[in-house]
């Protein structure tokens, strides 16, 4: 299996490897765009089927004994085909020959070092996704799926208060190219129409963001990585980890690239929130009974982490919860634990929250986590906070008090008026101490 890169510029563009690889394929397969470019140039040709990850699994039996070559648009493994094949087939099957990928061409044209640049994939993703990586002075590639993608871009820049240069990058490589510039603005002082909406353009682009340095005074607390948003940022009915008790919190959990979470009686999902925005890779399972509240964790998440639920319908909450394993991935459970647990993938990271007291969810988080797997629970209430020392005496761990104060006024004087103590229990699988 040979897989080959190919720019706007077709077989012009192709290197003397790849020519040799196509034209000695039995079969090439791709996409009806990249087939086009090598049209009269090889065997035999073959579109992919719509379920693309099960086509690729499936090549041995449905092409055997032939030498097939798959084309793709630039550089196979940069959000391309490439990894699909390595995935179902293995690497020692699949030799990739790739291309310059949209992201090299886009820079070169900008003048932009692409270590600097974020990129966001919104081809089959929401652009929710691109909201946390706009911040003053911000470089972001965005590689659209739809026609008015530059316009939906536009948008997020403008609710975040933000002025940016949009710069829309078309078949670049090719013939056909075309990049043109857009101002947008939310930001008072831009300068920039906030009401200046790109014309649409071609489905498959790159929209270039070059953030500018303003950015409204309530919005500047939104644009940090670091966790303890401000308590007024989320909508919530009130059932809310607050923000001093929420970054201590996610200091415990650890959240790494990549890794899932489950949230346990997640509320208005403040946790699964910063979890979600501490690295666009992690992945979450919130699980809340309540629908209202289940609504403000969807709201919260999508506005504040760009995560998005991805849930095919008609299924059920186990099997969805399963397939919550793309990076940015967000499944929301509505049911209660121990039980809404059941078939879930395993998690990295476990924070129970709400229901603690409930009969066998402590014990279903234990049962679940993996060797070094990190399970935080925190408690109000004297009831749980006495079932957390009855764990921590069985099982060890870390068992600690956080209480803040808020400095409020007390007639013509100030005081300092305490919150509600939280304990929190800490404990990591397999750990020695």
């Amino acid at each position: 299996m040979t897989v080959v890169g190919i720019g706007e510029d077709g077989w012009d563009g192709l290197g003397q490897p790849a020519r040799e690889a196509l034209a000695a394929a039995d079969v090439v397969l791709g996409g009806p765009r990249q087939l086009a470019l090598v049209a009269g140039r090889v065997r035999a040709s073959e579109a992919w089927p719509r379920d693309l990850a099960a086509a690729a699994a499936a090549l041995p039996e449905t092409h055997p004994g032939r030498r097939v070559a798959v084309l793709a648009s630039g550089d196979p493994m940069h959000y391309g085909v490439g990894w699909t094949l390595v995935r179902a087939l293995g690497a020692d099957q699949v030799r990739v020959l790739p291309a310059p990928s949209s992201i090299s061409l886009a820079c070169a044209r900008l003048g932009w070092p692409v270590e600097e640049a974020a990129v966001v994939s919104a081809v089959g993703r929401p652009y929710a996704a691109v909201g946390p990586e706009l911040r003053p002075g911000a470089r972001v590639l965005v590689l659209t799926g739809d026609e008015d993608g530059a316009a939906q871009v536009g948008r997020l820049v403008a609710e975040r208060g933000l002025d940016a240069e949009l710069t829309v990058l078309e078949r670049l490589g090719g013939p056909h190219e075309r990049v043109s510039a857009h101002p947008v603005g939310g930001h008072p002082a831009s300068g920039y129409p906030a009401s200046a909406v790109p014309p649409p353009h071609d489905r498959l682009t790159i929209v270039a963001v070059r953030c500018g340095p303003g950015l409204a005074a309530d919005a500047r607390a939104m644009t940090g990585r670091v966790p303890g948003l401000p308590d007024d940022a989320f909508a919530t009915d009130g059932v809310l980890t607050k923000q001093e008790v929420r970054a201590v919190t996610l200091a415990a959990l650890a959240p790494a690239p990549g890794e899932l979470l489950w949230d346990v009686g997640a509320g208005s999902g403040g946790i699964t929130t910063e979890w979600l925005r501490a690295d666009r890779r992690c992945r979450a399972v919130a699980i809340e009974p309540r629908a209202d509240r289940a609504a403000h964790l969807r709201a919260n998440a999508e506005r504040l982490a760009g995560a998005v639920e991805r849930t095919a319908a008609g299924t059920s909450a186990a099997a969805a919860g399963i397939r919550a394993t793309a990076p940015g991935t967000l499944r929301v459970v509505e049911g209660r634990a121990p039980g809404a647990l059941a078939g879930l993938p395993t998690p990295d990271a476990v924070f129970v929250g709400g229901g603690a007291s409930a009969p066998g969810v402590i014990e279903a988080c234990l049962a679940a986590l993996p060797p070094g797997g990190r399970l935080v629970v925190n408690a109000v209430t004297i009831e749980t906070e006495g079932l957390l020392a009855g764990w921590h005496r069985r099982a060890g761990g870390r068992l600690r008090r956080i209480a803040i104060s808020h400095a409020e006024p007390v007639g013509s004087f100030t005081a300092f008026r305490p919150a509600l103590p939280v304990t929190q229990w800490v404990h990591i699988n397999g750990a020695t101490r």
